[in-house]
């Protein structure tokens, strides 16, 4: 039996269909364990009188978290997380009007789970230790990015009104910078910070080179630039004091995600595989970690591994031309990760060093260089995972086609 499940906010539709594409039920379900009861019982329904163990139930849900995915494979049932952008292709093959509804993709999944199981990837049987990586790390990145985007609207916004303080602060999502922004948002106030007050700030922040620092940023601050109307600065101000108040809040966060992705990471069985691995610290391998996940039998091989990466080049030929691209379609937490432990490796690892010179030499840019070394990177990784064996330099390099 095929079961498609078409995930909204707060219900799923369902479709019940048997090998030969014939629909035996389908419903609206509430989430939660209601939903969840239903579903069973709709199966049971249609299953009859027949022993459990001539049917085989297979779930396509286009995706792989939240309270329904365990509780299907707790169930017994096969589930099968399809890939969005898969789903959409296969919504086209189906028909080209363009039309859409919860129901028809519901549909269209228990279709595509009855036709094409064989291409599909279960979903990955996970530890729940290696879950709890998942979600702290990943809510320390998302606080990152979130970071990133707060500090430049911040910088946008003095740019527009105050641009003494973009040269008064090196970086803006600094405490010391916030801190001094909070206590004088506009120009008239801040030129009228005194060298003890900035002083007093950057010695909380732990800075060095306090005099010098602070009266760099008393003379970029009392610099003449062009301004803003008495009434729009005040308005510029009162938004200014507003994002350093979103920023040290999201600064104080990340810096507790951190202490749990370092506790929660440092209780994993392969945490010292992965930090024996050149370039990979607490932070970046528990991002490597949660985004691979732990289970033993997900990929096949190195290949499957750097295909799921994203590390390894896609190959398009037709006729005579052959051409090789990198994959743009990628996880983007776990390609971030790698090519952020490429770029440290080449510095601290000789075999890493030498593997970037050569791509190098081979007139591959700095970024297709350094995406060989990742690849090259997660190759000797899997080989690590599968034998159970720390990182070595002689042997990760000498021997890499065997590990790759």
């Amino acid at each position: 039996m095929f079961v498609g499940d078409d995930w909204a906010e707060a219900h799923h539709d369902v479709e019940l269909m048997d090998a030969s594409g014939r629909r035996l039920a389908k419903a609206r379900l509430p989430e939660g364990v209601a939903g969840m009861a239903r579903l069973h019982a709709m199966i049971a329904e249609q299953v009859g009188d027949l022993a459990e163990e001539d049917v085989e139930v297979v779930v396509g849900i286009e995706t792989d978290r939240g309270p329904w995915v365990p509780a299907l494979v707790a169930a017994g049932y096969t589930v099968l997380a399809v890939n969005p952008l898969q789903a959409a292709r296969y919504r086209e093959r189906l028909g080209v009007s363009g039309a859409k509804s919860d129901a028809a993709d519901a549909h269209m999944l228990a279709d595509m789970v009855r036709t094409d199981s064989h291409q599909l990837r279960p979903v990955a049987g996970d530890t729940d230790r290696a879950e709890a990586v998942k979600v702290v790390t990943r809510m320390h990145k998302t606080l990152i990015w979130e970071r990133t985007r707060h500090t430049q609207r911040l910088r946008h916004t003095l740019r527009d009104y105050f641009p003494a303080a973009l040269t008064a602060f090196e970086d803006l999502d600094a405490p010391d910078a916030l801190e001094l922004l909070t206590k004088a948002p506009d120009p008239a106030s801040a030129a009228k910070l005194t060298i003890g007050q900035i002083r007093v700030v950057l010695k909380r922040a732990r800075r060095h080179n306090m005099a010098d620092k602070a009266a760099q940023i008393q003379a970029a601050l009392r610099a003449r630039h062009l301004g803003q109307p008495p009434a729009v600065t005040a308005a510029y101000a009162a938004s200014i004091r507003a994002l350093a108040a979103v920023l040290l809040t999201l600064n104080a966060q990340i810096t507790a995600m951190r202490k749990e992705v370092e506790a929660h990471f440092g209780r994993h069985p392969a945490a010292e595989i992965i930090l024996s691995q050149p370039g990979l610290g607490a932070i970046l391998g528990a991002r490597v970690l949660a985004e691979f996940g732990d289970d033993p039998d997900r990929y096949a091989s190195a290949k499957a591994r750097k295909n799921y990466a994203g590390t390894s080049p896609i190959t398009r030929a037709s006729g005579k031309r052959k051409v090789v691209t990198a994959r743009f379609v990628h996880n983007d937490r776990l390609i971030d990760a790698l090519i952020a432990q490429a770029s440290t490796a080449i510095s601290v690892s000789p075999g890493a060093r030498a593997y970037y010179d050569k791509q190098r030499a081979r007139d591959a840019d700095y970024n297709a260089a350094l995406r060989q070394v990742a690849n090259r990177l997660v190759g000797i990784l899997h080989g690590c995972l599968k034998t159970g064996a720390l990182y070595d330099e002689a042997i990760a390099w000498s021997h890499r086609e065997r590990l790759a």
